[in-house]
C-alpha cells in the first residue's frame, strides 16, 4: 500500500477549511469537543483554534482512549486470528464528572475514518452515557437534547465494517476523502524535517 506523509501545516490548513467548508461555526455549534485518543487530539486542538467561543471560553477538549490498531498489530504478531474488537484504554468517568453532557452540542474528534470501527464504538459508549445521565436525572431517555457529531482530519474511501447511525451521519464532518492510502501522521514522526520532505504537497 503506497504511503501519504502529512504535514501540520497540511493539517492546520485543511481543519480551517473543513471548518468553513461545513459552516460549523453557524450551523453545528459545538459547545464540547471529545478527542479520540491518541490520534483525534491534535486535530482537535487545531480545530478548537478556529471554532467560537462558547460564553466566552474555548471548546472544552474532553479525550476518551480506545485502542485497535495496536490490538490488530498484536494479534497479528502472535498468529491470532480471531477478529480483533476495539477496546477503551481512557474513559471519563461522566457520572462523578463537573461536565454533563446533557444538553450539549458533542462533537467527537479523530484523524482518520478507515473501517469506522473505533468511531461506530465511541458514538455507542458515549450514547449509553447520556442515557445513563439522562436517567439518573429523572429524564425520559432522549428528551435532553443532546445532539452529537463526528469529524474526521481523513475518510478512507473504501467499504466500512460499522456504519453510525443516521441521526449521526447528518452530522458527519471530513477534512479530506481520500483513496485507500497508509497515512503517515507528523505527530508520529522521529525525524520530522524528514518527514516533512517525504510529504506532496496538496
Amino acid at each position: 500500500m503506497s504511503k501519504k506523509y502529512i504535514t501540520y501545516n497540511q493539517v492546520h490548513n485543511d481543519i480551517r477549511e473543513a471548518v468553513k467548508r461545513h459552516r460549523l461555526n453557524e450551523d453545528f455549534k459545538p459547545d464540547l469537543m471529545i478527542a479520540i485518543a491518541a490520534g483525534g487530539m491534535i486535530p482537535a486542538r487545531f480545530m478548537r483554534t478556529f471554532l467560537n467561543k462558547v460564553n466566552g471560553r474555548n471548546v472544552p477538549i474532553q479525550v476518551i482512549g480506545l485502542s485497535l490498531y495496536e490490538e490488530l498489530e498484536i494479534a497479528a504478531a502472535n498468529g491470532d486470528t480471531r477478529p480483533v474488537e476495539v477496546t477503551k484504554t481512557q474513559w471519563l468517568n461522566f457520572a462523578q464528572s463537573e461536565t454533563s453532557l446533557l444538553g450539549r452540542r458533542i462533537l467527537i474528534v479523530d484523524e482518520v475514518d478507515d473501517s469506522r470501527m473505533t468511531m461506530a464504538y465511541a458514538v455507542e459508549e458515549i450514547q449509553k452515557d447520556i442515557l445513563a445521565e439522562e436517567l439518573r436525572q429523572g429524564m425520559a431517555p432522549g428528551s435532553s437534547g443532546t445532539t452529537i457529531g463526528v469529524f474526521v482530519l481523513h475518510n478512507k474511501e473504501k467499504p466500512k465494517k460499522r456504519q453510525l447511525p443516521d441521526e449521526i451521519m447528518k452530522n458527519y464532518f471530513v477534512g479530506v476523502n481520500m483513496a485507500d492510502q497508509w497515512l503517515v501522521y507528523p505527530w508520529d514522526a522521529i525525524d520530522i524535517e524528514e518527514h516533512d520532505a517525504l510529504s506532496t504537497p496538496e
